[in-house]
């Protein structure tokens, strides 16, 4: 008998946020999982740190230091890959050794997660179940209290490292839109959001869940980078 793999979203930061199903295992599994950049706290861990258990074995997963590479470097791409191989491996060894284990993930575990990256490599070798979270951006169209898609309107999810003349485009030809992965691409963001017209109805949110947590007009906001747990929403719905 091998263990059972969970993937775990656990919503956008807020402990509160977690789903039952999510908790109920956090309380039950013997091996618990969870990805940080190496020489940072794990902001997954963070979460869900008052459910862990005396005696829970805790496997941090440690993403390499690659920000020296180009992310279109081919090289790049191997550096993470060989990240995922080796935490897939270091995951097996547990669940072959008849150990569940559950991979808290923020957000939704199959969502620009990171865990599904582990899911390729081991669900069709073990018993595999994936518990759905709170998604950031659900997170944080609730905090604005900002109506996002209505009836016919189409919802387009977009990511901040397009360039310019894409984001623009997209912009263009959708109702409602999140943009994610900010950071220092915010500037070129903001100029694509005006040259689609959207910008004065664009909204900015970052760390939704914690207690840093905050959300204003995009075009209220200065235009110092933005932190990694940020996004824009574009609402299509207007009443």
């Amino acid at each position: 008998m091998t263990g059972r793999l969970y993937g775990l979203g656990l919503g956008p930061g807020d402990p509160e946020l977690l789903t039952l199903k999510a908790a109920r295992l956090l309380d039950a599994v013997p091996v618990v999982a969870y990805f940080a950049k190496r020489g940072r706290a794990s902001n997954a861990r963070a979460i869900i740190a008052d459910r862990l258990r005396p005696g829970v074995v805790e496997l941090p997963l440690l993403y390499p230091v690659t920000t020296e590479i180009p992310r279109a470097d081919p090289a790049y791409r191997a550096a993470l890959d060989a990240f995922h191989d080796e935490a897939a491996a270091a995951i097996a060894a547990h669940l072959e050794a008849g150990r569940d284990v559950a991979v808290a993930s923020e957000g939704d575990a199959l969502f620009y997660g990171s865990y599904m990256h582990l899911h390729v490599r081991l669900a069709h070798r073990f018993p595999t179940e994936v518990v759905p979270g709170i998604t950031a951006m659900s997170g944080a169209w609730a905090l604005a209290g900002l109506p996002i898609a209505q009836g016919d309107d189409v919802l387009t999810v977009l990511q901040g490292t397009l360039d310019e003349d894409t984001l623009s485009a997209r912009l263009a030809g959708t109702e409602a839109a999140v943009i994610m992965k900010l950071g220092r691409n915010l500037p070129r963001v903001r100029a694509a959001l005006a040259r689609a017209g959207r910008l004065e109805q664009a909204v900015y949110a970052e760390r939704v869940g914690s207690p840093a947590q905050r959300v204003l007009r995009l075009a209220d906001r200065d235009a110092s980078p933005a932190p990694y747990f940020s996004l824009i929403l574009v609402p299509g719905w207007a009443q």
